[in-house]
């Protein structure tokens, strides 16, 4: 068996672009995978396409040899980025791929299911209405009507988001936003109860001393936990958090690490509680499954970062499925209309659980004539100039 082809499309999601990606075989086998990132989402589509070309001609059983052969071959511009976002979405489309070929589901080649159900936590659930306490308290209760047990959040997004001329270059927040972001997040505890999870989204958007000092002011309000207090680049800032955040505030890190070599120094400094690696930008499932596995050596469980399409949301489920230390994974429950029509078989995702399925690989296929319907756009939105 031979890869023939590799097929890439930029479509449009409710937050920025998807990138899905198809392989062809000479016995027609095919798969499916998606290298979702942002901003510069072409640049993602182009990578991805360099990379297939890249594979023409392999065997597709080869998923390790081909994983390390494009890591290798793409080293040279940087091993994370918009190369490992391509690497990405071929190893979930190859991945598919070897599942549809022994008619398996995805979770039995990545070493059989702990489980099939998986549990979700709402994410981009908060889509309208101004920056407050009542807003955030009406909408994290549809959340919980829902059938969800945990959200997420960016108490903070009413200054984290500035740009241009009121750029917020110090990342500092003023006592009266503070005080804005408490109650919001007050009266989202209030709103859900308290035996919800709740976890706390800063964006890295806060300086140190405010970091802090917002963890030590939320701690009372059950935080399960306070994700990405500083950004990727260096691991001791993040110890620095570690040892001045409140012990009852678990903190949580990932979606920027690329890799096992990015998660390493983050589980050996024993920097977090929880990792959330991204399935589009990690290494694809294969390496998102290598990383759980070092988590679990470290005691930390796993709880992977997901605000992509549909093929992400399916892949992370079923590394979920494939792990002892799984604790969440996140979902967007506010979606494009056309999430479920580019896929052959809607997402199964009731009472706050995504029930994978036994259909071998993935369990969907891409229908290419609804994809091409919803193209991506491929020039700035107002949204990809925020500063994150």
């Amino acid at each position: 068996m031979k890869i023939t082809e590799v097929k890439v499309w930029l479509v449009e999601g409710v937050k920025y672009n998807w990138t899905m990606i198809k392989i062809f075989t000479d016995t027609g086998h095919t798969g499916v995978g998606e290298a979702t990132n942002w901003p510069g989402s072409p640049i993602i589509e182009a990578a991805a396409r360099h990379a297939g070309e890249r594979i023409i001609g392999l065997d597709p059983l080869r998923t390790d040899f081909i994983w390390q052969k494009l890591y290798r071959d793409l080293n040279w511009i940087g091993p994370f980025g918009a190369s490992m976002c391509a690497i990405s979405g071929i190893d979930m489309a190859l991945l598919d791929l070897k599942g549809k070929v022994h008619g398996m589901p995805c979770y039995q080649l990545l070493g059989g299911a702990f489980r099939t159900q998986i549990r979700l936590y709402a994410n981009y659930w908060f889509t309208g209405g101004g920056h407050t306490a009542e807003d955030y308290a009406l909408q994290a209760k549809r959340v919980k009507d829902l059938g969800f047990t945990g959200l997420k959040f960016d108490p903070f997004a009413h200054t984290n988001y500035l740009y241009g001329e009121d750029l917020n270059t110090d990342l500092g927040l003023t006592p009266a936003q503070q005080d804005v972001a408490f109650e919001v997040t007050k009266a989202v505890r209030e709103a859900v109860g308290a035996e919800f999870d709740m976890m706390i989204e800063t964006h890295a958007m806060l300086n140190f001393e405010v970091a802090v000092k917002m963890a030590e002011r939320l701690a009372p309000l059950g935080v399960t936990w306070y994700e990405e207090p500083a950004g990727p680049e260096n691991s001791d800032t993040l110890r620095a958090f570690r040892e001045r955040l409140p012990s009852n505030v678990p903190i949580c890190v990932g979606e920027r690490h690329y890799t096992r070599h990015g998660f390493r120094p983050v589980l050996e400094k024993h920097i977090c509680d929880v990792i959330m690696p991204d399935i589009t930008r990690c290494g694809g499932p294969s390496e998102m499954k290598r990383i759980a596995t070092m988590g679990e050596a470290y005691g930390v469980m796993v709880a992977p970062h997901n605000p992509n399409g549909p093929l992400s949301t399916l892949a992370s489920a079923h590394v979920c499925a494939s792990i002892p230390n799984f604790f969440r994974c996140e979902f967007m429950v506010n979606d494009v209309a056309w999430r479920d029509e580019v896929i052959t078989h809607p997402l199964d995702v009731r009472e706050g659980f995504l029930h994978l399925s036994e259909r071998p690989g993935l369990g969907v296929d891409l229908i290419e004539e609804e994809l091409e319907k919803h193209p991506g756009i491929r020039g700035l939105k107002e949204k990809d100039n925020f500063y994150v």
